[in-house]
């Protein structure tokens, strides 16, 4: 492996530069522009990518514990298979993770706050325990990902695919879900105040212990389709009318 520890290449032109499996362990690339880079498996644990430009770089399988993504654009990234646990990307709006694909990547308690993930390919990911307060995931692709307690307070997952997804105690309070596909979804136990659920696809989904109270549009036909709510706490317009037609999910 090439051994670059500790290597300033702040401010650097670095398009489209050839750093697979590179061992940038603490290199500082603050402001860089590694567009269309190749990173392939690279060592960039702690390293500072603040404001760096990584749009279309392909970073499949690097390793970026711990970095600093902070106002990073990461539009249209190969980060399939990353680790990103404890990496930083907070910074105003967040970071842009625009199209990116994430597929199956480590995003375990990840401070992802605001940041833009419209459409963005997050299959299989695990993002558990991760910060997603106000996260853009409308159109995003999250069919299976581990979402077990994360903060998705606010967040906005219009028309998001979380088929088989597990939000096992998620906080989903507020959060916008009008049109989200949570077929065979885990929402044991998660908080559902106040979220937007119109048109959300619940069919199989377990709702056990999940909190539903002041769900927004939400109605009694969706909840026929879950799996189960046993525990469920539900406002008395759903609970009534859902015990008597289906009274085997309780």
């Amino acid at each position: 492996m090439n051994i670059l520890e500790r290597k300033d290449f702040q401010g650097a032109n670095l398009l489209r530069a050839h750093f697979e499996k590179t061992n940038l362990i603490w290199a500082n690339l603050q402001g860089a522009n590694l567009q269309e880079a190749d990173l392939l498996k690279a060592n960039l644990t702690e390293a500072s990518l603040r404001g760096a430009n990584l749009r279309g770089a392909d970073l499949r399988g690097a390793d970026l514990r711990g970095a600093d993504l902070e106002k990073a654009s990461l539009q249209e990234a190969n980060l399939q298979g990353a680790d990103l646990s404890n990496a930083y990307l907070l910074g105003g709006k967040g970071a842009n993770l625009t199209d990116a694909n994430l597929q199956e990547a480590n995003l375990q308690m990840t401070d992802l706050i605001k940041a833009n993930l419209q459409r963005a390919n997050l299959q299989g990911a695990d993002l558990q325990l991760a910060k997603l307060h106000l996260a853009n995931f409308q159109g995003a692709n999250l069919q299976g990902a581990n979402l077990q307690g994360t903060n998705l307070y606010g967040a906005d997952l219009r028309g998001a695919d979380l088929r088989g997804a597990d939000l096992y105690e998620a906080d989903l309070q507020e959060a916008n879900l009008r049109g989200a596909n949570l077929q065979g979804a885990n929402l044991y136990g998660a908080d559902l105040q106040k979220a937007d659920l119109q048109e959300a696809n619940l069919n199989g989904a377990n709702l056990q212990k999940a909190n539903l109270y002041k769900a927004k549009n939400l109605s009694v036909d969706q909840l026929f389709g879950v799996k189960t709510l046993h525990d469920t706490k539900l406002d008395e317009e759903f609970l009534i009318p859902s015990k008597e037609k289906c009274p085997a999910l309780f």
